[in-house]
């Protein structure tokens, strides 16, 4: 959650360790969270890879986004990665490239362009008040919408269809799922279910009865901006709906963003065993 965003960062930082340096989308490292945990960041590369920047007409608006995608691959499934309320940085560009080494069209729309630059606010308070409660879900919503489409024009497999995210990126799976009857299945890292952020949305519960594809959802035990409850309360929610495909995993005394690798809060052994469920849970669902 937001607030969890918010709590997990020191308000002081030293931005002599790692520089906020950014020249394109999914480089760099948003400046609210410096310095980075050099020690834990896992590192993927290029090799065989289409990978980069690219823009996504949306009507006349041209929107930036990360791309990664087997090359020489026609075909294939394709996964949208939805960032944190930091924007595509780094880390989010990682996660799509190691989707896409496992066979998968990884895209990552900057979903916060029109409001600002996520990734260029050093104060998380002033992001949050600025750009991340003035983005609407109905524009998010469409963004996707347009994210899919290009993926399709580009040879991807968008009959094969999944989405996931993290913490605000993590609820937006949740809401996009309610949204698209097409998507294929969802994984949604510590979003929320029970709130919106802008005025006059709903939350995922509110919209429980609209989703139909099977998701994964993984959250930290220790995570006090969701608590335990809340998750229960959708797993009941979606089985209540006749979702029964779908799946709630806690990991007890785990923080929120456990599986950031680039900051404090990363749990090894939580996230490794998420992103190996993550992957299960695709490859089963994107067949």
């Amino acid at each position: 959650m937001i607030e969890e965003e918010i709590n997990s960062l020191v308000p002081q930082r030293d931005y002599s360790r790692r520089s906020f340096v950014r020249t394109s989308v999914g480089s760099g490292f948003a400046a609210a969270v410096l310095p980075v945990m050099a020690q834990t960041q896992i590192k993927t590369g290029t090799d065989g890879l289409i990978a980069g920047e690219v823009m996504i007409p949306v009507g006349d608006f041209k929107m930036p986004a990360y791309r990664a995608a087997p090359a020489g691959k026609a075909n294939a499934p394709v996964i949208l990665v939805i960032s944190e309320i930091f924007g595509v940085h780094e880390h989010i560009a990682d996660v799509a490239r190691r989707f896409a080494k496992q066979g998968y069209f990884a895209v990552a729309p900057e979903l916060f362009v029109r409001q600002g630059d996520a990734g260029s606010y050093g104060e998380i308070a002033k992001l949050v008040a600025e750009v991340i409660n003035k983005t609407p879900d109905a524009q998010v919503m469409t963004d996707l919408d347009a994210t899919v489409a290009w993926a399709k024009g580009q040879g991807a497999a968008a009959d094969k269809l999944g989405i996931t995210g993290f913490c605000w990126g993590g609820r937006t799976t949740w809401m996009y799922s309610a949204h698209n009857p097409a998507l294929k299945a969802g994984v949604a890292w510590y979003g929320s279910v029970a709130r919106s952020y802008h005025p006059g949305d709903k939350s995922a519960l509110d919209l429980v009865a609209r989703i139909k594809a099977p998701m994964l959802g993984l959250y930290g035990g220790a995570d006090p901006g969701i608590p335990n409850d809340s998750v229960d309360t959708m797993r009941d929610a979606l089985k209540a709906a006749g979702n029964t495909r779908s799946e709630m995993v806690i990991y007890p005394d785990t923080p929120h963003a456990f599986n950031a690798d680039y900051r404090p809060s990363y749990r090894k052994t939580q996230a490794e065993d998420g992103w190996k469920r993550c992957l299960a849970w695709f490859a089963q669902h994107l067949a």
